[in-house]
């Protein structure tokens, strides 16, 4: 009687240990299969004002004047602990005084070049940004902005023209 107990607990802990592998292995997948990773900075408030960037991104890209302000004035108030950072936040203020969803996205081009280099100059500890482009913004003169995903979602055009643009470089 006590060997087949001892059988049973080995069978159940065998198929639990195949079953937790078959788990782990099906996580990778599902981040492969586009779920987004935050990037990590090494410089938390760097990563702080990074957050509210892409705040602000995703606000754009759904055509949200309002919570567009609501973020800008956020990454306006982290970019004061950012080493280096008084220049996009010059720009942030532009975003955040601009009342028209034009003149905010027009303000975050000039503003996304900023970002674009304190991540560059910054360390990422995790995780990867894309630096996208579209050519159509700005009146034909084209704009980047910064993204956790390589999906393409335009904050210069919103559902207008969501897809377009392209990623130009991964930053790691």
């Amino acid at each position: 009687m006590r060997t087949k107990t001892i059988l049973a607990m080995a069978l159940a802990l065998v198929s639990f240990g195949a079953f937790a592998q078959h788990d782990h292995g099906s996580q990778g997948d599902k981040k492969e299969m586009g779920q987004k990773m935050e990037p990590t900075f090494k410089d938390k408030n760097l990563g702080t004002a990074y957050g509210h960037y892409i705040h602000l991104k995703e606000a754009l890209v759904a055509s949200q004047t309002d919570e567009a302000k609501k973020a800008a004035i956020k990454l306006e108030a982290s970019l004061g602990e950012v080493d280096k950072g008084q220049a996009a936040k010059a720009e942030v203020t532009k975003v955040v005084s601009a009342t028209a969803l034009d003149d905010q996205r027009k303000a975050f081009a000039s503003l996304s070049n900023e970002m674009t280099t304190l991540v560059k100059d910054g360390e990422l500890s995790m995780g990867e940004v894309y630096l996208e482009y579209c050519p159509m913004a700005n009146n034909n003169s084209g704009a980047y902005w910064l993204s956790n995903q390589k999906e393409i979602k335009n904050p210069y055009f919103g559902d207008k023209m969501l897809k377009c643009g392209s990623v130009k470089e991964t930053i790691k």
